[in-house]
């Protein structure tokens, strides 16, 4: 799961050095934080020795996913990026992977 969130930050870092300067400060910065939130979350959480604490890390790790999946969507509306079919899929498999450990994991 590490590895397809690591991933998806290098495809956020390669989609968003085609925004527009203009945005590097704005919505650039905000999707490349919340993309590195993504696997950082998952590897604080990994240490963890509580379930409780690992759960934690990883529903911010959730809700990082979410909050770049917006930006996202609200990229593609403003036309910086024509094609989000391949970072979307790998959210979505992210997100996926997420759910079933932290269900995993609530249940330990």
């Amino acid at each position: 799961m590490w590895q397809k969130s690591h991933e998806l930050v290098l495809r956020i870092y390669e989609t968003t050095a085609k925004f527009p300067r203009d945005e590097l400060f704005g919505l650039v910065a905000q999707m490349r934080r919340v993309a590195v939130s993504v696997p950082a979350n998952i590897s604080e959480g990994f240490k963890k020795r509580g379930n409780k604490d690992k759960c934690n890390f990883y529903n911010i790790a959730q809700g990082s996913l979410e909050e770049l999946r917006y930006y996202l969507v609200f990229a593609k509306d403003l036309k910086y990026c024509e094609d989000i079919g391949i970072v979307w899929e790998l959210s979505e498999e992210v997100a996926r992977m997420l759910t079933a450990l932290i269900r995993s994991v609530g249940r330990g």
